[in-house]
């Protein structure tokens, strides 16, 4: 397998989910057989013992580096922070609850390679028989209203920019994210704004998916989300992506 391949683990306050992810996906890693791997983990500025453990595993594990925002930056600037020092030819981030099973991973390659696409997300909405473990109803409905919204406002015809699983080909991945200007939620919905704007293709492909609890978007988090769509489509007009 003539690839490489470097993951990003933003990471805020998972002293408890963290480790068990890191094993797995460097299990996997190993596993699958790629010629150069790495994880980064990128903390968010815990409070808890996020930090430490993930030193230990990277002082273990000479694949792993641990990467630190200055203070609680948001899941937009730590993707971003990862994505900008990765050094593989392909660059995925994934949440550190793993909602999305790493193994899902070859399916997006699958799709790179038949579409020819630069970049390829993880998509809840193509085939939700593979939701294992539903979010609460509410939370469902709300995030089909966001995409509808976000279909009218900034024209993505993508069914799910939420799931937080996502490959850009490395080069791709340092012009996107070059141009990212949010920080928090919203960034999902901009970086692949940025990507099409860009002239890249990207796949979108169904995926196994199960809610894990315990997740860091709250309410309010996801009504900010609904106004960071209105900022992409005014920072595209004032051509902050150029």
């Amino acid at each position: 397998m003539n690839r490489s391949i470097s993951i990003i683990v933003p990471a805020y306050n998972e002293q408890a989910r963290l480790p068990e992810t890191l094993c797995k996906i460097q299990q996997y890693l190993c596993r699958t057989g790629w010629t150069f791997h790495e994880i980064l983990v990128v903390d968010d500025g815990s409070s808890d013992s996020t930090l430490p453990l993930a030193r230990d595993f990277a002082n273990a594990n000479p694949c792993v580096r641990v990467l630190c925002n200055p203070g609680n930056r948001g899941k937009g600037y730590s993707v971003r922070h990862g994505m900008r020092e990765a050094k593989g030819e392909w660059c995925l981030f994934s949440d550190a609850d793993l909602s999305t099973p790493i193994e899902e991973l070859e399916k997006l390659w699958t799709a790179i390679e038949r579409d020819n696409a630069a970049v390829a997300i993880g998509s809840r909405a193509l085939d939700r028989s593979l939701i294992g473990v539903h979010q609460h109803g509410i939370r469902e409905e709300a995030g089909k209203v966001f995409n509808a919204f976000m279909r009218v406002l900034i024209g993505l015809q993508i069914a799910d920019t939420q799931c937080g699983f996502k490959l850009f080909r490395g080069d791709v991945a340092k012009a996107v994210f070059a141009r990212q200007l949010l920080e928090r939620f919203g960034f999902d919905v901009e970086v692949l704004f940025i990507a099409t704007r860009l002239g890249y293709r990207t796949a979108e492909v169904p995926v196994r998916w199960n809610h894990v609890e315990g997740s860091k978007v709250g309410m309010l988090n996801g009504l900010s989300a609904f106004v960071e769509l209105v900022e992409i489509r005014l920072n595209d007009m004032r051509g902050r992506y150029r």
